[in-house]
């Protein structure tokens, strides 16, 4: 249950936060930034210095909040995937596919999604019992993609990261994605320290998502 659970709150939300920063503190102040503009997925990427320690500051941060869940990032191996999990996270993204990744995590129930590009690559994760597939860069297709995707694998749950913005954030909604992860496009303002504006830009993340739901 804990599993479906954690991917139910990601679809609902659906936008995670991908959050890469030059210290810890300003991976933390990102965070909050998006939580409190309403985004309730927040990866932290294994690019960020000490990305456990944040991992495990957000996850004590966030522990009586049961609609935020907190994963890691730019995870390339189980061992990374196992110190992430230890440390709190609730989910694992990796740019790419691994089979040691994927049947670690699905020891401990932990959602993982790994970074596809082709059909054969989406059919090997679904093999492998992934629940959510990042197409990434979501920059070298675009929404039409999944369109075309969804057509041969209709049960495919799709997540783009990169390429994803306010402009077409709809668009790749309306196409059958049951999320999308944001980066740049979102934490922008926190190279100058303008958190705020972090927050009033997750908040249109998520008015976007809602409207294209229909909701």
């Amino acid at each position: 249950m804990k599993k479906i659970n954690i991917l139910t709150k990601i679809a609902e939300c659906g936008v995670v936060a991908v959050v890469r920063a030059d210290s810890k503190e300003e991976a933390v102040n990102i965070s909050e930034a998006c939580v409190e503009g309403g985004i309730q997925g927040i990866e932290v990427t294994f690019t960020v210095q000490g990305a456990e320690e944040v991992i495990k500051e957000l996850a004590t941060l966030y522990q009586n909040n049961n609609n935020v869940v907190i994963g890691a990032g730019t995870v390339l191996d189980a061992t990374t995937a196992r110190i992430a999990i230890l440390a709190g996270a609730q989910f694992v993204v990796s740019p790419a596919f691994d089979q040691e990744t994927a049947t670690l995590c699905n020891l401990y129930q932990v959602p993982y999604m790994p970074g596809c590009m082709t059909l054969t690559e989406m059919k090997r994760a679904l093999e492998a019992g992934v629940d959510i597939v990042k197409l990434f860069p979501g920059s070298a297709f675009g929404p039409d993609f999944v369109k075309a995707v969804k057509a041969p694998l209709p049960q495919i749950n799709i997540m783009p990261t990169g390429g994803v913005s306010l402009d077409n954030v709809e668009q790749w909604i309306k196409n059958g994605c049951v999320a999308v992860g944001v980066g740049g496009n979102l934490l922008a303002p926190a190279k100058t320290g303008e958190f705020n504006k972090i927050t009033e830009y997750a908040k249109q993340y998520i008015e976007k998502v809602q409207a294209a739901r229909g909701r």
